[in-house]
C-alpha cells in the first residue's frame, strides 16, 4: 500500500545548512524517491536563520525556488528575532509545545501564542501549534485562528503499520491535523 500523505516533513540542522551541497543533495533524494518537492517541508530552528549566511539565504532559496516547503519549528524558544523573519523566506510558524501547554492557564502565554498567530497570519504564513493535548487547547486554538495542530490530541506517535492502519481508516485520522483549516 502506497501511503498518501500530504507532505513529509524532516528536521534539517544548522550543521547541516554549513554544507553548500545541502540544496542539491535534497533536490537529488527527491529525484531518486521521486517525492514532489512541494510535498517535502523542511523544518529548521531559529538556530538556523541567526547565523545568517549567505549560504544559508542561497540554500534556502534555491529549496523553495523548486516547491520545497519550509517551516520554522520550535518558533518562540529561541532569540524570534523579527529581522530574519523579513530576511528569510518561510512557509510555516510552527508554535512550540511549551506555549501550547500553558494555554487557558496563563494570561502571559494566551498573550503569546496569540502574537504569534496574529504576526504569521499577517504575513501568510501557515501556523501550526504543536503538542496538543487537551480539546481546551483545541479549542483555544481555532478562536485564536491556528491553522494545524500536532500532538498527542491527534494521535500517539505510531510506526509505518500504524499509519497505513490509519490512512486506511474511515475517517481518514491524517486530517485531525488540519482541523481548523
Amino acid at each position: 500500500m502506497e501511503l498518501d500523505l500530504p507532505w513529509v516533513a524532516v528536521n534539517v540542522s544548522p550543521i547541516q545548512f554549513r554544507s553548500a551541497r545541502l540544496g542539491q543533495k535534497i533536490l537529488s533524494i527527491l529525484n531518486e524517491t521521486g517525492l514532489p518537492a512541494r510535498r517535502l517541508q523542511l523544518e529548521i530552528t531559529e538556530g538556523v536563520l541567526l547565523e545568517q549566511t549567505e549560504q544559508t539565504q542561497i540554500t534556502l532559496n534555491e529549496l523553495r525556488a523548486h516547491g520545497v516547503r519550509i517551516a520554522l519549528d520550535d518558533f518562540g524558544t529561541g532569540y524570534s528575532s523579527m529581522t530574519y523573519l523579513g530576511s528569510y523566506t518561510v512557509d510555516k510558524l510552527k508554535i512550540d509545545r511549551s506555549f501550547v501547554a500553558r494555554l487557558g492557564t496563563s494570561t502571559d502565554a494566551d498573550a503569546i501564542v496569540r502574537a504569534m498567530i496574529t504576526l504569521g497570519r499577517s504575513m501568510h504564513l501557515q501556523i501550526t501549534a504543536e503538542g496538543v493535548e487537551t480539546e481546551s487547547q483545541r479549542d483555544h486554538l481555532a478562536a485564536l485562528g491556528c491553522h494545524e495542530l500536532q500532538g498527542y490530541l491527534m494521535s500517539k506517535p505510531v510506526g509505518p503499520e500504524g499509519l497505513k492502519a490509519i490512512l486506511a481508516g474511515g475517517d481518514l485520522e491524517r486530517d485531525r491535523v488540519r482541523a481548523l483549516g
